[in-house]
């Protein structure tokens, strides 16, 4: 028997194959085979159709189910993960109202930054543990204000990951976890914050229902089972955002574990028990997946860092090297601290951590006559390790204490000095395990079913190496420091 885990990104559509017993991945299938589009109208717009999502998660699922040779009989459940903060509205007979407003888009900032200001500092700090900020109630407040008639015509609004569900299902809800990622959740009060439904003037009969996210969610419809070409019945069983999810393949669920991710974007997410937050401008904090109402509170910390591996393709695309391992093996042939060369790899947008700054990418104190590419390697990955560094600083100052950092083996983990750098300067071990959020999502199915004691036990076969502090840690202090020293001097 299996379960299948689906991961919906902006770029593709994941959907992995788990034996339900062992856990052990079978085959993990991507749709589209190119990148899916992004519509972008205007300036810092970002749009999808949500019906296309859901066109691909059906070739998807025939796909890995005719590849691998087995019966639609034997998945007996379903797990979703996907790209999170996004907005779907629908009307009352479910069909979308306009594209998804997905997480990338910026429209809403000046009115989540105006709620900041008008709800109080204090109460977002203390009861939503954010700021609005562009988030999914700030998108659906800015669809009420600029597209009035799309705003009455609405039934519900949902995350991308709820109306996956819904047409799996044909029911629509969400999760506690949902609704914190779009700044929706009082976790004082444990409920649906009055505060932001009051002030954004939203009515509840909007929210979808409440599920929990360990939990029968839903059954799949005869429709459901038709389109996707699975069997009628069978249950979802987990939903949950792409960063809580990530966590989750990683094995972090209690307070001190750490997930740390470094793909096009970097992230850092630290569970905590406590809902103390002080740097909710530049830190996230949502319910994490075994956040219970009512009982354990469990909190994910995220800080994102915009301009990570997307610094390093670039340098790939540009350089005349052949492949990332030709460039890491460039960057070990020079020493710590790039010969003085510093890079600042924030060239992917405003950064949250710096408090929302667009400093750019920028090349410093390089020497014509001393630095070469294999200069310009070092000192990128250097950069955005620091940059890493820089935001675990951030955290710590708002409460997180690490005692076990775990990351998926892709892109910038694969560096050894990309790691080694991070391991010592934070003075922590890092354990690099092979998973991806697809794989990840179809395990947890096995938590609903059978616990976590279970899921554990799929992470033995994961684990690849593990990233010691180095001993000689004062030329990578230095180093640091040089790069720190040059950061805010652009920022003051």
């Amino acid at each position: 028997m299996f379960y299948l885990g689906i991961d919906l990104g902006s770029s593709s559509v994941k959907v992995a194959l788990v034996d339900s017993n062992t856990g052990s991945s079978l085959a993990v299938v991507q749709e589209p085979s190119e990148e899916m589009s992004i519509s972008a109208i205007r300036p810092g717009w970002a749009e999808q159709d949500p019906e296309l999502w859901w066109t691909h998660v059906c070739t998807a699922i025939k796909r890995v189910i005719t590849e691998n040779n087995i019966s639609e009989n034997s998945i007996h459940g379903i797990g979703i993960a996907y790209q999170m903060h996004g907005l779907v509205l629908v009307d009352n007979s479910g069909n979308p109202l306009r594209d998804a407003i997905i997480w990338c888009d910026s429209r809403a900032v000046a009115i989540g930054d105006n709620a900041y200001r008008a709800i109080g500092e204090d109460v977002c700090d203390t009861k939503l543990l954010n700021s609005p900020a562009n988030f999914t109630a700030s998108k659906l407040k800015w669809v009420q204000e600029n597209e009035p008639d799309v705003y009455e015509r609405m039934d519900k609004f949902m995350l991308p990951g709820d109306y996956i569900a819904f047409k799996f299902t044909n029911s629509i809800n969400t999760t506690v976890s949902g609704l914190s990622e779009g700044i929706l959740w009082d976790f004082k009060e444990d409920s649906i914050s009055k505060d932001v439904v009051a002030y954004y003037q939203f009515s509840k009969e909007n929210f979808p229902n409440l599920v929990q996210t360990f939990s029968k969610q839903g059954i799949l419809s005869k429709k459901g089972a038709s389109e996707s070409g699975l069997i009628e019945g069978t249950p979802i069983l987990y939903r949950a955002g792409d960063q809580p999810n990530n966590a989750l393949a990683l094995n972090v669920f209690n307070p001190g574990e750490v997930a740390a991710t470094g793909g096009t974007s970097g992230v850092v997410y630290a569970i905590t028990d406590s809902l103390s937050a002080k740097e909710t401008s530049r830190v996230n904090n949502f319910a994490h997946v075994n956040y219970e109402k009512g009982g354990v509170q469990r909190i994910g910390k995220l800080l994102c860092i915009n301009g990570a591996g997307i610094q390093y393709r670039w340098l790939l695309n540009n350089l005349d090297v052949g492949s990332y391992q030709e460039m890491n093996e460039l960057a070990d042939k020079v020493k710590v601290g790039s010969d003085g060369l510093v890079i600042i790899p924030f060239g992917n947008g405003a950064e949250r951590m710096l408090n929302n700054r667009d400093t750019g990418t920028r090349v410093l104190n390089l020497n014509l006559n001393i630095h070469t590419k294999a200069h310009m390697c070092r000192a990128a990955l250097e950069g955005i390790a620091f940059s890493f560094v820089y935001g675990i600083e951030i955290m710590k100052a708002d409460g997180m204490q690490p005692s076990v950092i775990r990351a998926g083996n892709d892109n910038l983990f694969r560096s050894s000095l990309f790691s080694n750098t991070i391991a010592t300067l934070i003075g922590q071990e890092i354990e690099i395990y092979d998973t991806t959020g697809a794989v990840g999502a179809a395990r947890a199915c096995a938590i609903t079913e059978k616990g976590y004691d279970e899921f554990s036990t799929f992470m033995k076969n994961d684990f690849i190496l593990s990233y010691n502090p180095l001993k000689d840690i004062k030329a990578y202090q230095k180093a640091y420091q040089n790069w720190k020293k040059e950061l805010e001097l652009i920022i003051n």
